[in-house]
């Protein structure tokens, strides 16, 4: 089995079989020098995977296995966690495809908990059609929250683009009644140390977007700003943490204002994800923060009109990959750096004389 100091052990989750996900995880590795810096292991069927590769003609050797015991570094690991025939059929919906792509992520998701794989990446499902008696979540970052220890935080990242979500699939009717001190308190919080954690940031600047139009408009508008936003935003300021807001969410990034922080926090799933693909479709990846494992996607769906084409980019689906090890190896850094509050001190120092 390969170690964990010779690279990074990359856990792939197959999602639809009838969506491009397959499509995309193989042209991720069709580059060897991703081979080079980790050891991926798709958890699917290897003659499911021949099958996608024929279909746009991918010359990705895939490596069998029957026990992750069994890994090879170099070699695209399949781990067979299904033996039964599969009959795909590209752009369709099947609740049997959803049924493997469940099998594959929460099988993954027992081998992250284990530590028998470093980080997970997701490929795409379909939220429809993963709906069965045993599995009742509307995504994959609800069922990582209810599993893994944490709380979880969707937070969407491309370069220096970051924005979180207060609520994420809550219908917009709801939105208000979710929004409270301690789920604001807390979504904070999380995102201030993920930024520090995970992205190497030691004194992170934070937005926090208006719930109403031009952020309730003193109150004219709606009063979530002035009865729950503001007083946590002040309270946490206070206490040391660089948080500002709340912001009229119109014209925040249109105007650029974006740039000026390290981290966005949208109150809704359309305020933030509208805008963050929009700049950054095809490129971002959506991170389940604030837990102690690494979980990444890419930032789009399944796909259904163009599986099977061969003509799915894979440029966020490798941005995921390459996200999922950047964050890993910060986590390594900023805990070892914990274990020695001084290294801390030296390193911010060392970080204000660059500027």
């Amino acid at each position: 089995m390969v170690r964990k100091s010779e690279n990074i052990i990359v856990g792939i989750s197959i999602g639809d079989l009838n969506g491009i996900g397959p499509e995309v995880v193989l042209k991720t590795f069709e580059d060897s020098r991703m081979l080079e810096f980790c050891t991926p292991v798709i958890f699917a069927n290897t003659k499911v995977l021949s099958f996608v590769k024929k279909s746009f003609e991918s010359e990705s050797a895939l490596h069998g296995i029957d026990n992750l015991s069994q890994l090879v570094k170099g070699k695209i690991n399949v781990l067979n966690i299904w033996r039964e025939h599969v009959d795909i059929k590209y752009g369709e919906n099947d609740n049997a495809i959803g049924a493997l792509a469940v099998k594959s992520f929460t099988t993954a998701v027992s081998a992250l908990k284990e530590g028998s794989i470093d980080v997970l990446v997701t490929a795409p499902i379909n939220k429809y059609n993963i709906q069965s008696d045993d599995f009742k979540f509307p995504g994959h970052t609800d069922y990582l929250d209810k599993e893994l220890d944490g709380n979880a935080l969707m937070l969407m990242v491309n370069d220096d683009l970051r924005v979180g979500l207060l609520t994420d699939h809550v219908p917009v009717n709801d939105v208000a009644s979710h929004l409270t001190e301690a789920l604001v308190t807390s979504k904070i919080e999380t995102i201030k140390k993920t930024l520090m954690r995970d992205f190497r940031i030691n004194k992170p600047k934070i937005a926090v977007l208006g719930l109403n139009p031009h952020a309730g408009d003193g109150g004219v508008i709606g009063k979530e700003e002035d009865v729950i936003l503001k007083p946590v935003i002040a309270k946490l300021f206070n206490s040391g943490t660089l948080v500002f807001g709340p912001y009229p969410a119109d014209g925040f990034f249109g105007s650029g204002q974006y740039e000026q922080f390290d981290a966005v926090i949208a109150t809704y799933h359309d305020q933030g994800l509208i805008p963050f693909k929009t700049l950054s479709f095809g490129k971002g990846v959506n991170y389940t923060a604030g837990l102690e494992k690494i979980r990444t996607s890419p930032d789009h769906g399944t796909a259904f009109d163009i599986a099977g084409k061969g003509i799915a980019d894979h440029s966020s689906f490798t941005a995921a990959v390459y996200e999922a090890i950047d964050i890993f190896h910060a986590r390594q850094e900023y805990d070892e750096l914990s274990k020695n509050p001084l290294k801390i001190k030296e390193k911010s120092l060392e970080s204000k004389k660059g500027h």
